[in-house]
């Protein structure tokens, strides 16, 4: 079989797994790390197939976020980083150890490689370049204090992927994708945190308010445009440091997008809107909210233009939204395995 020229860092998640069968179906020679030992190359494989993409030019690598510079992957060009922890209640060390301390280790491999072409990190839209690394240890607690360990972890493993490159002489693409919801034409999901979950207290009749204003804008990005997006940018970007974000602009405000899923499954949409800061106060057994979301909750609005110039189009993002509740439905919001 062909050496790989790609690798991708966290095949198994969500993300990771579309971005592999995008990358195989495009005729890439991929690499792939999965943790959890054969068991978990056989679902990765068996997902793949499930899906009608080839895996015969596949190749795993049994790794953690713990690579070695010594691994016999010299024929990589392109590395995507799609590994990281996404749970809301992480200790801070525990996020730090996936988002910042992991994120490094994929750099240093990738700048490690002969033919390296480009490492193209995957981080989030709620990220912000102001942060510097290493950062003043005040700053940093400051920032897990007010984020949470998530948001702060990929706050902080941006900066120190972005301060590492220059550093290095590494080219870096960091893509920062908006929330990620299912296929836009199966509506396939496979992760049920963050606004899935709002979606699930709708569904369920546990959503009497909806915290922020009427402009609330949690943008949405498919799996498929993302993994799309991923597979073309190391052809796209030629500048040592290049960041994208992702995400549909189209994407109804917060009050407007649940009244769409609300209408669509033939539930009652809030009426209510409560202050995120009012929120915040209130018990989170009354609330259902968990803390770390509601910093999510906010009017800002983000500049797509360098990610709209690779030229690709968004699905239509209402459908998407209405294909993604109807599996999120279907699937029991992770109680039933996807298929």
């Amino acid at each position: 079989m062909q050496e790989p020229d790609t690798l991708v860092v966290g095949a198994t998640g969500f993300i990771g797994r579309w971005l592999t069968a995008e990358l195989l179906t495009r005729g890439r020679t991929v690499a792939a790390t999965v943790r959890g030992g054969p068991t978990r190359e056989t679902e990765l494989r068996t997902w793949l197939r499930d899906h009608d993409v080839n895996d015969q030019a596949l190749t795993v690598v049994p790794a953690d976020v713990g690579l070695s510079r010594e691994d016999p992957l010299d024929s990589v060009r392109d590395v995507f980083n799609a590994a990281g922890a996404y749970r809301f209640g992480m200790s801070r060390g525990e996020a730090e150890r996936a988002n910042v301390h992991g994120a490094l280790n994929v750099l240093r491999w990738a700048g490690a490689r002969p033919h390296l072409r480009r490492l193209v990190h995957v981080s989030g839209y709620r990220v912000a370049e102001t942060l510097s690394y290493p950062a003043d240890a005040d700053r940093l607690t400051e920032l897990y204090r007010r984020y949470g360990a998530y948001e702060a972890s990929k706050r902080e493993g941006d900066a120190a992927v972005r301060a590492l490159a220059a550093q290095e002489g590494i080219p870096l693409t960091v893509v920062n994708p908006a929330t990620v919801i299912g296929h836009s034409v199966t509506g396939e999901a496979g992760q049920y945190l963050g606004l899935a979950g709002l979606v699930r207290q709708l569904w369920t009749g546990r959503l009497p308010a909806l915290p922020g204003t009427r402009r609330t804008f949690v943008p949405v990005v498919t799996v498929d445009h993302l993994a799309r997006f991923l597979a073309a940018v190391p052809a796209h970007d030629h500048e040592p440091y290049r960041a994208h974000w992702l995400l549909d602009d189209a994407t109804p405000e917060l009050p407007d997008l649940v009244a769409l899923l609300a209408r669509h499954l033939g539930v009652r949409a809030p009426r209510l809107l409560l202050p995120v800061a009012l929120v915040r106060r209130l018990p989170r057994a009354l609330t259902g909210a968990d803390p770390e979301t509601l910093t999510f909750l906010s009017e800002d609005r983000y500049d797509t233009s360098s990610a709209d110039a690779v030229g690709l189009r968004h699905p239509p993002v209402a459908d998407a939204l209405r294909r993604w509740a109807d599996r999120l439905v279907a699937d029991r919001f992770g109680q039933v395995q996807p298929h």
